[in-house]
Formats: structure tokens, sequence, C-alpha cells
């Protein structure tokens, strides 16, 4: 038997230490439900969360030939509008609401209803304040012209002269069908023109197909014709199914019109299906004062990881979401109270827009990491909010924030998209707002899609996200 002194005695006891030490390194290295490390925060000067005022000009693209830069429609970077002004935080989160109820009442509509000019037809989610531009030629000979896309939408289109109804203001010059030799009307007999219906509304005026589309804040109305589409020089599509609007308004400004990425035949990824796979992608930039890009076929990103696109909305969008986590803390939340109403990812929508009781859980944890921070009284109806104007120069930690999809897609949002600063650095916000109830829908905004490549492959019914993508 070893006794205290003996040499067997101490090399028994530094055994037993060693596997102390081993045991509480393990055990040091483990986040529990109700721990957090530092590498589950961001730690950021305050001032970055605000907009620079030069614009940082992006070249990253993910093997894609056919990409078209992406500028936000406000800021140092954008071609539709001052650079110097900024919509309010109000005039953001209105403009979300509106969009977000057209998203839900088109969601709501007969998918067998079609609709004639004169008739009540549900609105279009309009992009006004939350809007990111491309530029693509239309024409021959081809003219370029600044169109937000949207995935919420299907037509594309663009003002046209002599705009006899009315036509909002915009930076380009507008599209003249009579200084293009390959423009043509089409008729109330064609497909597109009964595709149209299931969007907006159509009519014929001599055997022509009108068309009208109301949006969450605006409109367009006039002629369903074909166009030559140019994406890039060695990307063009004749006989590309065009709106051309003679009569457009509401809270359009600066653009010349929309390019709709949605789901129907008459949405560009249908329409360019023969030579792109009815794949896209687009990496939103981390501000406004930097680029991004739009890209149309090509290979796919090794990095991305893919989730399904749902069943439940043929219109738009749907991802199934399986969780959130705050500072590496998965919350507490039923699968169940996401797969109620379901989620759509858009382009358009700044904000993201939970079920209450996944909006609940998250601010409550939220706030619970953000407490050394003076907390404001919040703004229009985003909350919690705090004050960081002491803290202009210094670094603050934020927690980081990940999204759950289905089939164990991780979207660690940048951190430039986890907090909207609505009165500088007086009041910054957390992005997310709290839906009526855990029935309506839930929207997947932009803000928390920033820098990731978010990849639409529509032909195998996926949409992946990729780190790093601009």
């Amino acid at each position: 038997m070893a006794t205290p002194t003996s040499p067997a005695f101490l090399l028994l006891l530094l055994f037993h230490v060693f596997l102390f030490l081993l045991c509480s390194s393990k055990k040091g290295h483990t986040v529990s439900a109700n721990r957090t490390t530092k590498n589950h925060f961001h730690s950021v000067p305050a001032n970055s969360l605000l907009p620079s005022s030069v614009c940082d000009q992006s070249t990253k693209v993910f093997n894609r030939a056919s990409s078209l830069k992406v500028v936000s429609k406000y800021g140092p970077c954008s071609v539709t509008g001052d650079p110097k002004t900024f919509p309010s935080a109000a005039e953001i989160v209105l403009q979300d609401d509106l969009r977000v109820k057209s998203l839900r009442a088109r969601l709501s509509m007969n998918s067998s209803t079609t609709g004639v000019l004169g008739e009540k037809k549900t609105t279009i989610p309009s992009t006004r304040y939350g809007g990111y531009t491309v530029a693509v030629g239309l024409g021959t000979p081809k003219k370029d012209f600044s169109l937000i896309f949207d995935t919420g939408s299907d037509l594309t289109w663009t003002q046209c002269e002599p705009c006899l109804g009315g036509c909002f203001p915009q930076k380009d010059e507008k599209f003249d069908p009579t200084k293009s030799t390959s423009y043509k009307n089409l008729s109330c007999l064609s497909e597109p023109c009964k595709s149209i219906a299931k969007e907006g509304a159509q009519g014929c005026s001599s055997g022509t197909c009108l068309y009208r589309v109301l949006y969450g804040s605006g409109f367009t109305v006039g002629f369903l014709a074909t166009e030559t589409l140019t994406i890039t020089p060695s990307d063009v599509f004749e006989n590309f199914v065009i709106g051309c609007g003679e009569n457009n308004g509401g809270k359009f400004s600066g653009e010349a019109g929309l390019l709709g990425l949605g789901r129907s035949s008459i949405a560009l990824p249908s329409q360019t299906s023969s030579k792109y796979k009815n794949l896209f992608s687009y990496c939103l930039p981390a501000s406004s004062s930097s680029t991004g890009h739009l890209s149309f076929g090509g290979e796919v990103s090794n990095a991305a990881k893919f989730t399904p696109i749902t069943t439940k909305f043929k219109e738009l969008y749907g991802l199934d979401v399986a969780g959130i986590s705050v500072g590496g803390r998965k919350l507490a939340i039923d699968a169940s109270v996401f797969r109620t109403g379901g989620t759509v990812i858009d382009s358009g929508t700044t904000l993201t827009y939970l079920p209450s009781t996944a909006y609940s859980a998250l601010s409550s944890a939220f706030q619970e990491m953000m407490k050394k921070y003076t907390s404001t009284n919040g703004t229009s109806g985003i909350q919690p909010c705090y004050d960081f104007s002491k803290q202009a120069n210094d670094p603050i930690t934020i927690p980081k924030i990940s999204i759950f999809f289905e089939g164990g897609v991780e979207v660690d949002i940048d951190v430039s998209g986890i907090m909207f600063p609505v009165n500088g650095l007086k009041e910054v916000c957390l992005a997310f707002k709290a839906n009526r109830n855990d029935k309506d829908i839930a929207i997947f905004g932009n803000l928390h899609q920033k820098t990731y490549e978010v990849v639409y492959d529509v032909a195998k019914g996926m949409v992946g996200f990729a780190r790093g993508g601009c």
C-alpha cells in the first residue's frame, strides 16, 4: 500500500490532479443553456453601425459570368436618388408594414381568381424604401435602365413614353417603344396576357393586352409587350415579356421600374430558364455605402448550404424556420410556432417579421444580454432600442443572432443587420418586428440576408446561403 510520502502515492495524486484539470478544461468549453462565451458576441465600434458617406465598390462575385452590380436605392452608391438622402425609420417601418400586408393579402387570394381592369385586385408588395437596384438593357438599340429587383413580384416593367396617364420622376430617360425595332405589343389572346391576371388585372384595347398591377404604395398601368432584354453583352433575350407602363405612380421615385424575380411564368427566372436553368443569386451589401451583385445561372458556390422551398406558398419563396439562437443560446421555441403561418424570404422587406411568440423569446434574450447599455423607449413600433451616443468611438458588444432553417442550415446574421439605427447612435434598435399573432406569415427580411450569397435554385426547389458573398 502506498504511503503519503511514497513515490507511488505522489504519482497517484498527480494523476488525479491531471484528470481534474482535464475535465475542468473540457467543461469550460461547453456552452450550457444559460451560459454564453465571447465568441458568441460581436465587438464593434458603435459608429460602424452608421452608414458611410463614401461608396466602396465591391468586385466579389461567386464564379458567375452573368452578373449585375447591386446598389441600395439610398446612400452614396445610389444611381436613382440623392446619395445624401435617407428615409426616416418611420417611413421604412410604415413601408415594411404595407409590403407585409400586401404579401399576406396576395397569399390569401384564391389562386384561381383572374382579374380584369376595373375590378378591385389584391395589391402586390411595394419596394419603396427597402429596394436594391440593378441596371439592365431594354430595346434595340439597347438602352440601360435602373430597376428595383424584387423576389416578391413577377412582372418586369418600365415607365414608357408618352406617359399619357402620368409617370413618377426617374433618373434615367424613359423608355420610348417607338424608337426600338424589337418592341411588340401582345394580343389579348396570348398566354402572358392570361398569366398577368394572376398578379394584377388585364384588359383589352383593340385586341392589345393591357395590364394593371397595384402595389402596397404605388401602381403601374400599361401595355403588355415583348422586348429584347440584355443582362450582359453575351446574355441577350429576345421576345422577353415586359410591362410598358404609361400610367405609373405612388411612392415610386428615381428608378425606372421593377425586375420581377418571382415564381410565375412571366417572372424573369422562368423566361430565361433555357439559359440560366431557373437559377439566380444575389448578395446584398453590408451597408448602403457598398455594393453587391445579382447573378444568373453558372456554378453554385460549394460553401452554400441549402434548405427546401416549401410547397405552402405557390406564389412566393417560402422557407421552413427551425429555430433561433441569441448569444449562442438556442431559444426554447416550439417548432409549431414557425410552421403555423410559415415564412417567406423577401428581397424587398427591410426588417424580419416573426411570430409573436418567437419575437417575445428573441427580444427577452437580447435584452438580457444588453443590460449594460442604456435602453430607450423605442420608436415606430421597433423595440428594444439603445442609446450608444456616449460610446460612439468605443467598441460595443452585441450578441450574435442565428436563424436556423430546415436541413440544418444556419444563417449567422451579419453584425450590420442585427441592429437598425433609428436616430443616429441616440437610438439603435433590434431589427425585428412582431407579427400580430403566430398565425400570420413571417418574413425573412433583407437586413438579415446581408453579405450572404443567397442562391435560388428554383429548378431543384432549394434556397441556399453562403457566407462572405460580398
